[in-house]
């Protein structure tokens, strides 16, 4: 009777997992049923029942869980050593009971038990991952919602905005030399990006930031291995920033977390909702780390088309941006580790599962967007 309940249970779930695939398939349903109706509320939900709490909540909850998973990596080789041992002695009764129970372990009943936890156990993630956030992956997003055009953009497009962007930088930090204005703490940093979407929330009513959750990581230190400088957490609606890196970087990727908080789940998307906020800021240290990280995207893409006039672009840089440049080298270098190239490798499979095919350049896609938007409005 309660082996056919969890069957039963099983079977649910994964019904319940196939109509979540299926109603994905469609963008326009997904935007309007869950990205813009359900979705808001839900995180907000999220966020003021774990936002106050002065640490992540979800760094200690995934923390947990690669301690239990290392707790039974380290048991099941307990288990195996103590089944190695029973077999070589064999000398008592209690010898050969325990050959017994090792011999049960490795029944082909035993084994079917225990791939069905599994395969329940991956069902219950897939659904509540989804049903929290994921879904958002297959909406139609922020091109739709600004009416942008996200036509093939020409080499021509590139050499604009390059040239647009380089300003944008040179300029922004200039203001920041002249003004010798000092990095904020992470609590200043975190109001400055709470500040940045109340104004951009102004122009798009749907960028609306309230309440805010927005943390230090506690694993910063090693996402410096690895290689990333922030990250959402769709079980607990906080977004994490690694306050290790160097301070130019954080403003960015703090603005670029809210917007997956907010429910714009593909990479590039992200980034360019991080743009929208930053540049609606008055503050000149978030327009400064914005247009520099735009700036190494679009200065990318055109290097693979033409890589003379990308050099040609850098070489534009004021000093004091190459030595923010080679700092964030230098950084790289340092932490460099083997687990990072597997770390993108198993996060690039990730995002082209879900709807990027291009991997860990989906973020360099945001060039097309910025494009589309100075088409329509003129202005970066």
């Amino acid at each position: 009777m309660k082996l056919k309940k969890s069957l039963l249970f099983t079977l649910v779930l994964l019904v319940i997992a196939v109509l979540i695939h299926f109603y994905s398939d469609n963008p326009n349903r997904v935007e309007n049923q869950y990205s813009t109706a359900f979705y808001p509320s839900f995180s907000s939900f999220l966020r003021y029942l774990f936002g106050w709490l002065p640490f992540s909540l979800g760094d200690i909850l995934y923390g947990t869980i690669i301690l239990w998973l290392v707790w039974e990596v380290l048991k099941k080789i307990k288990t195996v050593a103590k089944r190695k041992w029973l077999f070589i002695s064999n000398q008592n009764e209690n010898a050969n009971y325990g050959n017994t129970i090792a011999r049960n372990k490795m029944h082909p009943h035993y084994l079917l038990i225990r791939l069905h936890k599994i395969f329940r156990t991956i069902l219950v993630i897939y659904i509540l991952f989804n049903l929290f956030w994921g879904i958002n992956y297959n909406r139609t997003g922020i091109a739709d919602q600004l009416g942008l055009k996200l036509d093939k953009y020409s080499e021509q497009d590139l050499n604009l905005i390059n040239s647009l962007l380089i300003a944008k930088v040179n300029a922004s930090k200039t203001v920041l030399i002249n003004q010798q204005m000092a990095y904020p703490s992470n609590k200043e940093l975190f109001n400055k990006v709470k500040d940045a979407y109340n104004n951009v929330e102004k122009v798009y009513p749907f960028l609306k930031y309230k309440p805010v959750s927005l943390k230090s990581s506690v694993w910063s230190w090693f996402g410096n291995y690895i290689g990333f400088t922030g990250y959402y957490n769709p079980f607990t609606g906080e977004a994490q920033v690694n306050t290790l890196v160097p301070k130019f970087i954080q403003p960015f990727t703090s603005c670029h977390e809210v917007a997956h908080q907010l429910g714009y789940a593909k990479e590039m998307e992200a980034n360019f909702v991080g743009y929208l906020s930053a540049t609606a800021s008055a503050d000149t240290l978030l327009h400064y780390s914005t247009y520099l990280d735009l700036f190494m995207y679009s200065n990318q893409n055109l290097f693979e088309t033409d890589s003379v006039s990308a050099k040609k672009y850098r070489k534009q840089l004021i000093p004091a941006v190459v030595d923010d440049i080679i700092e964030w080298r230098l950084f790289n270098k340092k932490h460099s580790s083997l687990a990072e190239p597997v770390f993108r490798w198993i996060y690039g499979i990730y995002l082209k599962q879900n709807q990027q095919p291009q991997g860990v350049l989906s973020y360099d896609e945001v060039t097309g967007f910025i494009i589309a938007y100075y088409k329509k409005f003129g202005k970066i």
